[in-house]
């Protein structure tokens, strides 16, 4: 298959049980676009093939460039439906975390960033219901958005999205246990945009540790969770400059809703103001891990400087030092010749 409709196929960029996506080619647009195709083992479904088409006409419906827009609606000639999307070239989350934790401050920009991105899908009306590092992909900022970095944090995969109207209706247990609150798990409708504040509060967790919160396997484990449990305390890994993360990742993370964050803006709120008090004591952080025996001490420091995908301001204060250096010189010279 190397066209569909009028897009050229490129390569396949990610399949799931359902739905297989692919890069393609809009020689009318002259731009690069993802189509998602429903899996032929499933056309038979009317059930499925509706979801599908659900997901499209919901990502179509969603007025936010944090939300992967859908412009275009067909059928192959086997009669199995596809949607375009726009093409997000920045990779997913789950590429970052594939080379283990982040920079402290970094991951807590990343984590800030997802909470708008949700509390946007929240404003729409919609709760995710699958919120895990590989359904969330990476466009390049552009310049203009608050917490420095160079990419952006867009939503995708919204085949379990609802109606929050609709989703305490649900009876049925879905999405990835990892990332899954208590009440969603229990499959009995129970649950609301507070789910999605759960979800986030476990990828920012994973990415500040290189690891979900909680040992889970299967929804049982997400149930079996004693009530009262946090999540493993982040000071081994900062020390004294642990601040309130710890309290404010175990309100996220908490197994009874009301004890949660109630809105996904007001937990981004929090997660900048830490942000932006770590990178302030990162100095300190580097010393403490150092003075700690910290093997990973050294690396972290480089990936604080700016080598990681979200590298903040630190990469602009870098790219500065150059300009200041030459600035002294140049006033020392002036001075000393007079």
């Amino acid at each position: 298959m190397d066209v569909i409709g009028r897009y050229r196929l490129q390569e396949q960029v990610g399949a799931g049980a359902f739905a297989t996506v692919w890069r393609g080619y809009d020689d009318d647009l002259d731009v690069d676009v993802a189509v998602k195709v429903l899996a032929d083992n499933w056309a038979s479904r009317a059930d499925v093939r509706e979801r599908f088409l659900s997901e499209a006409r919901l990502m179509r419906r969603i007025a936010s460039d944090r939300v992967v827009r859908v412009f275009d609606l067909g059928k192959l000639p086997d009669g199995r439906p596809y949607f375009v999307m726009d093409y997000v070239d920045g990779g997913t989350l789950a590429d970052i975390l594939a080379g283990g934790p982040v920079d402290p401050a970094d991951a807590l920009w990343w984590g800030a960033d997802l909470a708008r991105a949700v509390a946007a899908l929240h404003a729409e009306g919609v709760v995710h219901r699958d919120i895990t590092p590989a359904n969330l992909l990476l466009r390049p900022s552009n310049g203009l958005e608050s917490g420095g970095g160079t990419h952006r944090i867009v939503l995708a995969d919204l085949g379990l999205a609802k109606r929050a109207a609709e989703a305490s209706g649900l009876t049925q247990a879905v999405g990835t246990p990892s990332y899954m609150a208590p009440e969603q798990g229990r499959g009995d409708g129970g649950f609301d945009e507070r789910a999605d504040v759960y979800a986030v509060g476990a990828v920012t967790y994973a990415l500040l540790t290189g690891r979900a919160p909680f040992v889970v396997s299967s929804i049982s484990d997400v149930l079996g969770r004693d009530p009262d449990s946090n999540p493993p305390s982040l000071r081994p890994l900062l020390h004294d400059a642990v601040g309130q993360l710890d309290d404010l990742l175990a309100r996220a993370l908490a197994y009874r809703v009301g004890d949660r964050w109630q809105r996904a803006d007001t937990l981004a709120e929090h997660l900048e103001a830490e942000a932006y008090r770590l990178e302030q004591e990162a100095p300190m952080l580097a010393s403490a891990r150092t003075a700690a025996g910290d093997p990973d001490a050294v690396d972290t420091t480089i990936r604080s400087a700016g080598t990681t995908a979200h590298p903040g301001r630190r990469q602009w204060v870098l790219a500065a030092l150059p300009v200041l250096f030459v600035g002294a010189a140049v006033a020392t010279w002036f001075l000393l010749g007079r």
